[in-house]
């Protein structure tokens, strides 16, 4: 059995997504949204491939500020239950990261809800992490016109 591969996608890659594992992502991939993420240059997805299978995925996106340092903000991370607690989600922030630095991101952050304890053990056993865990509030806003 050959091993997980992990792999950044570009605009060629789109086919990769026509064969994922369940809860891989939170709803199904929109080919719309996807080509538009892969053609975005700040924008980062990367996969882990089990036999051309999508098992795994980590997007992110390169933010670059006027006043503070560029960062990476790490915008989902999701492993299919079957391939979990392989250490796949690890690899994946590993390449996020990877591709960060070479973007000149000084830092990266990353947010989850409070009561998603695995995501935390996971977040809270890396040794990158250079402030505690902070609590913050969030607004979403609904910007379509019939809104």
């Amino acid at each position: 059995m050959p091993p997980i591969e992990i792999r950044r996608l570009r605009p060629v890659d789109e086919h990769l997504l026509d064969n994922v594992a369940d809860d891989v992502f939170d709803e199904p991939v929109d080919d719309a949204r996807l080509k538009a993420c892969l053609a975005s240059p700040g924008h980062l997805l990367f996969v882990a491939l089990d036999d051309g299978q999508v098992v795994a995925q980590a997007a992110g996106m390169i933010h670059r500020h006027l006043d503070k340092p560029t960062e990476l903000y790490v915008d989902e991370l999701g492993v299919s239950p079957a391939w979990q607690r392989r250490g796949i989600a690890n690899r994946l922030m590993d390449a996020l990261f990877a591709a960060g630095r070479e973007a000149g991101c000084e830092e990266a952050w990353l947010g989850t809800e409070l009561d998603n304890i695995p995501a935390r053990a996971l977040y809270e056993r890396r040794k990158e992490p250079v402030e505690p865990a902070e609590t913050f509030v969030m607004y979403v806003y609904d910007l379509r016109d019939d809104a």
